[in-house]
Formats: structure tokens, C-alpha cells, sequence
């Protein structure tokens, strides 16, 4: 077995490239206080190609360096939109189609593996501490959560981002 090195391959800012097709998953990120983290999600929602991540209130947005240097040329490939709060972000999916599910534990929410995903999908995700403000948490569809056996109650909010990205990803190119 020999490793196969990645080329990394930055565009220029602002790159959207429209032919690329972007699977119909969608990402919203609320108050998320950490640059790096935001980076990291950025990073995240390049590999998996989605269609739109959605930042709202204090998150951060490029350009910051703090960003760039997690996400590492992602901020420029990502179709991203700012909002306010994160209830408006909701909204203007949902009233394009989209499903949106907060991950987040709920006394309603379902584990991951056991939800069904309908496309379009966007998922919330919330401040590092606090997480889903609770009146974006009333505006969504539902709720979800990557069961925890630790002794740690939840992820990172940018590890759980991939995590639920990646699920969803696989759920969709099993239905094509």
C-alpha cells in the first residue's frame, strides 16, 4: 500500500464555481464563537460538497485569519450567507423545501442513525456551550443527536458537524 498525497488547491477568493454539483444537504451554524471551529466547518462542508452553510449571529465570517488558516482555501469554495439569527436562516430554507432538523438533545430528538432524512436537509448547529438558541430550536422541523456512551455529553460542534454530514451524505448516494 502506498499513500497517495492530496494536492491542495486553493482558488481565487470569492471562487463559486456553479457546474459543480452540490448534494442537497445544508448546513446552519448559530453564535459559534470559536473562528477555528468555523473553519473547520467550512473545511467540512467543502469535502462533502454541500449546498449551502448559513452563519448566523455572532459566528464569525470571512475573511478572518482564524478562518482561513482551519479552513484552508474552503471559505472561497463554499456558497455560505449570513443571517442575523439563526430563526431567519431557518425560515428561508424551509420556505425553498428544506427540512431542517437541530442537532441538539432534545426530550423530542432522535439518534442520527434512526432519523429519516428527507432531501433537501439542513442542520443547526449551535454555541460550543449552550448550543440551539431555543426559538431557532422551536422553528425546526425536528431534532437530532449523535448518541453519546462517554462520559462526555456531546462533540466538538466542528467534529460533530462532519460526523452528521458524512451520515447524511451516505444516506443520500444510497437513494440515487
Amino acid at each position: 500500500m502506498k499513500k497517495i498525497l492530496t494536492r491542495f488547491h486553493s482558488p481565487d477568493s470569492n471562487y463559486q464555481d456553479s457546474s459543480i454539483e452540490r448534494f442537497p444537504i445544508h448546513v446552519v451554524i448559530e453564535d459559534i464563537r470559536s473562528l477555528y471551529n468555523v473553519g473547520s466547518i467550512f473545511r467540512s462542508s467543502d469535502a462533502v460538497r454541500i449546498s449551502s452553510l448559513n452563519l448566523c449571529g455572532i459566528t464569525g465570517r470571512p475573511p478572518r485569519k482564524e478562518i482561513t488558516k482551519t479552513a484552508l482555501g474552503a471559505q472561497d469554495t463554499v456558497p455560505w450567507n449570513y443571517f442575523t439569527d439563526g430563526v431567519r436562516a431557518v425560515r428561508d430554507l424551509q420556505s425553498r423545501g428544506v427540512t431542517v432538523f437541530a442537532v441538539e438533545h432534545t426530550d423530542e430528538g432522535m439518534p442520527l442513525w434512526e432519523a429519516e432524512l428527507p432531501f433537501p436537509v439542513a442542520f443547526v448547529f449551535g454555541y460550543e456551550i449552550e448550543g440551539v438558541r431555543q426559538e431557532t430550536l422551536d422553528a425546526c422541523n425536528g431534532a437530532i443527536e449523535i448518541p453519546m456512551f462517554g462520559y462526555k455529553g456531546s462533540l466538538n460542534v466542528a467534529v460533530s458537524c462532519a460526523v452528521v454530514l458524512y451520515e447524511a451524505l451516505r444516506r443520500f448516494i444510497e437513494l440515487r
